[in-house]
């Protein structure tokens, strides 16, 4: 089994109230308690967009479901696919670009590069082995991220000749232009999202 990304959208303030080392937990808990209301068993679960906690007075945070992959790979993927691309992209839409996506999708396999702790909001993973935290976007980067997103956003289909250039039919790519910019999409979404709220993004393994 390949690893997965939850994606979660947080209040800092109330993430930081918290111990360190029960910050990861909370947000676990918060979305799926140890003991799911009848309604999370019955489907409360979206097919994508956020989830919510079931109990009100843990409603700092949300899981953002992604439609499209519930799996990390596919992520990095889009971020090797976008690596490959970026210079054949007109310059504007190439800094829009990189300022959406820089922390948010990565080009590597989280497996061989350091974990990370997001400058010390959460703990370093116990077993180096495993992936630590995937992603750490704090609230204050994630205006601007919104705003390049909503630069990049119109002038999407720009980035189809490029794609089918680098990507189109390589491993390790997306497998097609739609699915690549799909994801685009959802990661538009939540970061506008939590932007509006002032909150940040955690990606959990």
């Amino acid at each position: 089994m390949g690893l997965d990304l939850t994606l979660f959208m947080a209040d800092w303030k109330q993430l930081r109230a918290l111990p360190v080392e029960h910050r990861t937990d909370a947000l676990d808990d918060a979305v799926r308690p140890p003991e799911p209301d009848e309604a999370y068993r019955c489907g409360r679960r979206p097919a994508g967009g956020l989830l919510w906690p079931p109990d009100p007075a843990v409603a700092w945070c949300a899981e953002y479901v992604f439609a499209t992959t519930g799996a990390y790979s596919p992520h990095g993927r889009t971020g090797a696919a976008w690596a490959d691309m970026r210079l054949l992209v007109d310059a504007s839409v190439r800094e829009a670009m990189d300022t959406f996506l820089v922390g948010l999708i990565p080009e590597a396999d989280p497996a061989v590069g350091p974990a990370s702790t997001g400058g010390g909001i959460f703990p370093p993973a116990a077993d180096r082995r495993q992936a630590g935290i995937l992603l750490v976007c704090p609230p204050e980067v994630l205006p601007g991220k919104a705003r390049a997103w909503e630069r990049a956003e119109p002038r999407i289909d720009e980035l189809r000749g490029p794609f089918a250039a680098e990507c189109e039919g390589w491993a390790g790519r997306p497998d097609t232009f739609e699915d690549f910019v799909a994801l685009l999409r959802e990661w538009g979404h939540v970061t506008a999202e939590a932007a509006r709220r002032g909150w940040g993004l955690v990606g959990l393994p």
